[in-house]
């Protein structure tokens, strides 16, 4: 399916016409897997805009290009206003912060227009990507192994999983928008990383509620570490459980439905109400449990890791002296060297998020120099048994 925006550009003040670039921000990733299918969908989303605007895309960190290569590119060809849109499902730290940090620098250092989009979010198009990408799974299952009533089904939601709780329970909504919708029996939610419950504990919790069969449908857009993660809890988890039947559903990708959103989310920039939900923002509003990150400063801080390539040292789980098969997230730990992250086999898998945009008008420049002893603040329950500490049962001999 493809749509084509009538949009109009708009006039400047001496009568030209302003020459619109749109601007995909991806977060980037050290799999080169995940990269190629970012820049199909960067191809694939002209054909839902104006054909006269000029679309870029890049990345926030590791893969190329980065950021600033796509905003260079736009203003060359002659843009002399950018749309720039977050390629991320919600509203957190590196839509938030990093992102909009970038393209504030980067417009006042050229003097060029760039307005800051939402994040795509609980949207009924992705809902009903999200469910598009089960179905498929469901009917490949019942061809395979017979018809599972959908009662007889659970349904897992895995998100991201964020510092921001906003994110998380955005996740859980879409979770059950899919569980009422589509007339499972049962739905959990699960988090690939940063907060509770991960993958692992999630998915043994659903295997111990009785249904015969269990969806796993990880709400992402892309491939990754964090997908190979999410399968591979999976299948350990339904080897210990033959008596269900596990069923992997595919992630989002390039469904038309989810660039219909991204191209909405670009277009209504020059309708002036972009914004994003701000009522639960934990940097203006006093969320339970974080409450002392109101006001805290919003600043980029990956400019140390820009463009280092999918193929960096360290990207693949065969480097990894903590994970066999698949990255289980055993390098966020402390193990005795001092930090709990990076230990040498991933994605620079901090305890912020791979996610998702913000709203305030995305001014929060500051104007001081960037180092690298920026801060992040503590996540509140990292102890939680169900949380990243869950994982070093699995742990390999490192003596």
């Amino acid at each position: 399916m493809t749509q084509t925006s009538t949009q109009e550009a708009p006039v400047l003040r001496d009568g030209a016409t302003e020459k619109i670039g749109v601007m995909i921000c991806g977060h980037g990733s050290r799999s080169q897997r995940a990269v190629d299918e970012f820049a199909v969908l960067a191809e694939k989303l002209p054909a839902f805009l104006p054909p006269e605007w000029a679309v870029e895309h890049g990345y926030l960190e590791f893969a190329n290009p980065v950021l600033r290569d796509g905003l260079d590119k736009l203003r060359e060809a002659g843009c002399t206003r950018i749309l720039a849109v977050p390629g991320m499902l919600f509203a957190a730290m590196h839509a938030k912060n990093d992102i909009p940090s970038v393209l504030n620098t980067y417009a006042r250092t050229h003097g060029i227009r760039v307005d800051y989009g939402r994040e795509l979010g609980v949207d009924p198009k992705m809902v009903r990507a999200a469910a598009e990408r089960i179905e498929e799974a469901i009917a490949k299952a019942d061809a395979e192994d017979g018809v599972v009533p959908r009662h007889e089904t659970l349904l897992v939601v895995i998100g991201r999983g964020a510092s921001d709780p906003d994110a998380n329970g955005n996740v859980s909504k879409v979770a059950r928008l899919l569980w009422e919708g589509m007339g499972f029996g049962w739905c959990e939610v699960g988090y690939s990383g940063v907060t509770f419950p991960l993958v692992e504990p999630a998915l043994e919790h659903a295997a111990k509620l009785g249904y015969r069969r269990v969806v796993v449908f990880p709400y992402f857009l892309f491939t990754g570490v964090l997908i190979d993660r999410i399968y591979g809890f999976a299948d350990m988890v339904a080897e210990a459980h033959p008596e269900i039947r596990f069923v992997k559903a595919g992630y989002l990708n390039d469904h038309p439905q989810v660039l219909a959103t991204f191209a909405e989310r670009v277009t209504e920039i020059l309708e002036g109400a972009p914004a994003m939900n701000c009522s639960m923002c934990k940097y203006r509003a006093q969320v339970l449990g974080f409450e002392a990150e109101v006001g805290a400063p919003q600043e980029s801080h990956h400019h140390h890791v820009e463009g280092q390539g999918a193929s960096a040292p360290g990207s693949n789980v065969a480097d990894c002296r903590l994970c066999d098969d698949f990255c289980t997230g055993a390098c966020r730990l402390d193990l005795g060297h001092g930090h709990s992250h990076d230990h040498g086999h991933h994605h620079h898998d901090h305890d912020h998020p791979h996610d998702h945009g913000h709203g305030h008008g995305h001014s929060h420049g500051h104007g001081h120099p960037h180092d690298h002893d920026h801060h992040h603040p503590p996540y509140p329950h990292a102890d939680h048994p169900l949380g990243p500490e869950s994982v070093r049962k699995h742990l390999k001999d490192r003596s």
